[in-house]
């Protein structure tokens, strides 16, 4: 087994986070687009040491991005389905030519590994029910070493949030 190189090292890290970082991440998970001088207010600190801080998150890969979050149904993408895949082969090979199909698919917003009867579960974006047998059949339907798909749809949002840090 190769050994890990130490910026793979850190990259698995729990990086320590104290109670001011913390409060700084809520702040941005809440708003990304609050100023560093609220932040610096809210959590009683001056400008300069926050604005070090979420550097420092940023560099360390706590924070990865700054994203928008959009209503899918306000841009024409008002069905959502979740998708249950399994692969046929599970063997390295395969399965990463599978994870770079589905990273080029725009309709899939999110892929994750699972366990259990299916190996992931997609969460698919689409303009209707239409749009989705058209993703469904000739893009996922396309994808080499599919064994199983099982779709799921998604009638109404309960909680959809963000905020991993408390």
């Amino acid at each position: 087994m190769e050994k890990a190189t130490e910026t793979e090292k850190m990259a698995n890290e729990a990086i320590p986070l104290d109670e001011k970082d913390k409060a700084i991440l809520r702040l941005l998970q809440a708003d990304a687009k609050i100023t560093v001088r609220e932040i610096a207010t809210k959590i009683h600190l001056s400008t300069t040491p926050v604005h070090e801080r979420i550097k420092r998150m940023e560099d360390t890969g706590v924070i990865l991005r700054y994203a928008t979050l959009v209503d899918h149904s306000k841009v024409r993408k008002g069905l959502m389905a979740i998708c249950y895949v399994s692969l046929k082969e599970h063997n390295k090979r395969s399965g990463a030519r599978f994870i770079k199909t589905i990273q080029e698919l725009p309709e899939v917003v999110e892929c994750y590994i699972i366990s259990g009867e299916f190996d992931f579960m997609l969460k698919v974006v689409a303009d209707n029910m239409d749009d989705y047998y058209d993703f469904h059949v000739n893009k996922l339907g396309q994808v080499e070493n599919i064994g199983q798909v099982q779709s799921t749809f998604v009638m109404g949002v309960i909680k959809q949030t963000y905020q991993q840090i408390r």
